[in-house]
């Protein structure tokens, strides 16, 4: 998906947002589609590419390494690299990404209880 032109009304609107309160860049970041479901699968255990893959059955392996590359420049993951044959990846969530991920899964919590969609 591209992104939005720098002179697009859009644009100005969402940086408006962003200026005003860092929870608007927080929520729009968040609202990327899986991003939030591979936040809570890391933290489940999944740690691997293939078990988040198998996992989350339908995402893509792009949109999950995009996610994951995403998460990981958010400070919200850490990635790391197992010499070995072969080499393993792994992924774990920071202290920043468990303090998250606890706050989400309450707001989880309140739209189960008490939204109505």
């Amino acid at each position: 998906m591209s992104e939005r032109k720098l002179s697009s009304t859009n644009f100005y609107n969402q940086s408006f947002l962003e200026e005003k309160c860092a929870l608007n860049e927080l929520l729009y970041l968040l609202s990327k589609r899986w991003m939030t479901e591979v936040l809570f699968s890391i933290e489940e255990g999944n740690s691997r590419f293939n078990s988040l893959k198998d996992d989350l059955e339908h995402i893509s392996d792009h949109i999950l390494a995009d996610r994951l590359r995403n998460l990981e420049l958010l400070e919200l993951v850490n990635k790391s690299c197992i010499p070995g044959n072969p080499p393993r990846t792994e992924y774990t969530l920071t202290n920043k990404g468990e303090e998250l991920s606890e706050i989400l899964g309450g707001l989880c919590d309140f739209a189960e209880s008490k939204m109505q969609f």
